[in-house]
């Protein structure tokens, strides 16, 4: 039983070989097989990839598509180097926003000061002027910003599918004055300082025994840990805390934000929304935060694989009678693009965009959307409600 309880001779053993095994590994020729430093080029042709004519992202000198896994057994070292592109890809679209849609960039909260954080959305020159039609265009939540509607795509696929371009393009081409929200833009980084970093490690939430334990090790041990996770975290990151935008502090916080200070503000007779995924939560907020202005201006509303929830949001039946007489929902389904698809909540008809992939949702269902305000303009003139698309067997709900 003793035996047992300390273990055989096999184990032993095997303990012993282990030992010997770790004091024969060089740890200086491993530090030596460490990641590259975390740098990378701060612009599109530092990294070697440029735009072709047809908007998709190619090697300058190969002309092959963008490779991730750049360095083999490195996942870390090449997720950062396909963040630090993102970053130059936001850029890049804020340029194409202002340079090819000749849109405005304009500063947010409206009243900043010069010292505090700042967030900004794009707008035609005619956005708040136009007296026909404003185009409101609200993308998802995660990485993308103002002009994006899928990062992965950008990069993997080509422009047209993965920003707001062509959108925002046709919509000034018939007409409207478009917004352009920006509704993950939402605080700014800065690196801690050695007394904040030294704070933070104060007020730690461990238990004040385990701290004392931690003061008790000796500091050979400490030594000898430090150089461990040197070994795991060779380039250990920059410690940072956020400061949150004033009145911008989330995509809910931004959409109303947008909302009071310039699409209320405008002078079109018709605003529509396209808003994607998360963008749609963020509408359906502002609908009950702002309902009578929003019921009073906006003629229709086109939402792309949209998250929101009308039981969890608490959206009231007023609310969801108006949705469902002027939104459409394009999801993601294997049916074909306008197919009814049946839903299990008591909102907006849903229909299909024609893929399977979520984030391609929008730039599938691109020529039904405005072929839908079309028709919801015709029917506002004629005082008929609109026919978002072919429904044939749309859904009665029965309300709760």
């Amino acid at each position: 039983m003793a035996q047992l309880q300390q273990g055989g001779p096999d184990e032993k053993e095997k303990t012993t070989a282990l030992k010997d095994l770790l004091s024969r590994i060089d740890l200086d020729e491993l530090m030596k097989k460490d990641e590259p430093p975390l740098e990378f080029p701060d612009t599109l042709e530092g990294f070697e990839y440029i735009f072709n004519e047809k908007g998709q992202l190619r090697h300058i000198k190969t002309g092959e598509p963008f490779v991730f896994n750049y360095r083999e057994d490195l996942h870390r070292w090449n997720q950062k180097r396909y963040e630090a592109l993102g970053e130059i890809i936001t850029k890049y679209i804020y340029e194409l926003l202002q340079k090819e849609c000749h849109l405005k960039k304009v500063t947010l909260p409206v009243d900043a000061t010069e010292t505090e954080p700042k967030s900004f959305i794009f707008m035609s020159e005619d956005a708040l002027i136009n007296p026909d039609k404003l185009l409101v265009l609200i993308h998802g939540n995660g990485v993308v910003r103002a002009g994006q509607w899928a990062r992965r795509l950008i990069i993997n696929e080509d422009l047209d599918s993965g920003t707001q371009i062509p959108y925002i393009k046709r919509a000034i081409e018939e007409g409207y004055g478009v917004i352009v929200l920006n509704p993950n833009e939402n605080y700014i980084e800065v690196e801690k300082t050695k007394a904040q970093i030294q704070l933070s490690s104060d007020i730690s939430e461990e238990p004040a025994e385990k701290r004392e334990r931690k003061d008790k090790i000796p500091k050979e041990t400490k030594k000898r840990r430090d150089f461990y996770e040197k070994y795991r975290n060779p380039q250990k990151e920059k410690e940072t805390m956020q400061i949150y935008i004033r009145d911008n502090g989330s995509p809910e916080e931004h959409a109303i934000y947008v909302w009071d200070h310039f699409i209320s503000q405008s002078a079109a007779e018709n605003v529509f929304f396209v808003a994607h995924s998360y963008g749609g939560l963020a509408f359906v907020e502002l609908m009950i935060q702002r309902e009578a202005e929003v019921k009073n201006r906006v003629t229709a509303v086109a939402l792309t694989d949209s998250v929101h929830n009308v039981w969890h949001q608490e959206v009231g039946k007023t609310i969801r009678e108006w949705m469902r007489e002027n939104c459409c929902n394009w999801v993601s389904s294997s049916e074909p693009l306008d197919a009814s698809v049946e839903s299990m909540l008591p909102d907006c008809p849903r229909v299909s965009a024609g893929t399977e992939r979520h984030e391609l949702t929008s730039w599938k269902s691109f020529p039904s959307i405005f072929k839908f305000f079309s028709e919801a303009v015709k029917a506002k003139n004629s005082l008929v409600k609109p026919t978002p698309t072919r429904r044939s067997n749309r859904i009665k709900y029965e309300e709760f």
